[in-house]
């Protein structure tokens, strides 16, 4: 497998989903928006050459867009990798390249989102476990922060208090999400719109630079749904997910 690293230069001409071919597409325009800005923050997209969701992004800890203490650490955004492209090896390829690029920019270790049981979207712990990465901290709804240290004496990753016990004080649907996921553009209009036709309470709360993120009330900050002040998940979800999930938790 041959990979290729999108930088300001190329992000223009490179194809960054394989679920949407269009780059004209708002998913596309509003993931690369996001992207140019992070690239002199140190982030780095790492993805396959051929078309496919096979990629690693990451960047220092201390400008990742999640509410986490690790100063010194590299912080893993998305490892992914799916369909034909799974079971070749690819997200060792991945991670690989991340430690080695890591170790030589000087950082103490990984770090990176999981659960305690495999969740959507997040990375899978078994995988984790497997390749070393040791559970830092957990929030009050399952969401692990794992850590993987360069030396046993390195510092711990936390989460920030306002993330450990995930809570808003606002009643009905609330969703926080950034526009790291290419989805969200399309996604969260769809459920604005649901919940608009249908009379349910709920608002979106666009997450649009780091302070706030790294204050948000949740650890996954890319996609959050509350209702009633509780986390329920950070599963994207199309209008017939939503309003089965309305059914479920009432209005």
């Amino acid at each position: 497998m041959e990979y290729v690293r999108v930088t300001k230069d190329n992000l223009e001409k490179e194809h960054i989903c394989c679920a949407i071919s269009n780059n004209n597409d708002v998913q596309v325009s509003s993931k690369k928006a996001w992207l140019a800005e992070r690239f002199d923050e140190g982030l780095v997209f790492l993805k396959s050459t051929e078309r496919g969701k096979c990629f690693i992004e990451y960047m220092p800890a201390e400008y990742a867009w999640v509410p986490i203490e690790a100063d010194g650490y590299m912080y893993i955004d998305c490892l992914w990798v799916s369909g034909s492209f799974k079971g070749h090896g690819y997200s060792n390829d991945l991670l690989n390249e991340c430690i080695r690029d890591s170790r030589e920019k000087g950082k103490k270790g990984l770090c990176i989102l999981s659960s305690a049981g495999k969740k959507p979207f997040l990375a899978d712990p078994k995988y984790l476990k497997y390749k070393g990465f040791r559970i830092s901290d957990e929030a009050d709804n399952g969401i692990q922060l794992r850590y993987l240290p360069f030396a046993e004496d390195a510092d711990v990753p936390v989460f920030r208090p306002c993330a450990k016990h995930p809570h808003t004080e606002e009643a009905g649907y609330v969703l926080y999400w950034t526009s790291q996921c290419p989805f969200n553009a399309k996604y969260v209009p769809v459920l604005e719109q649901t919940a608009q036709e249908n009379q349910i309470p709920f608002r979106a709360v666009h997450i649009m630079n780091r302070e706030d993120a790294q204050n948000a009330p949740s650890p996954v900050t890319n996609y959050a749904l509350f209702y009633n002040g509780t986390y329920i998940t950070n599963e994207q979800m199309n209008e017939k997910k939503f309003l089965k999930l309305v059914s479920e938790y009432g209005v």
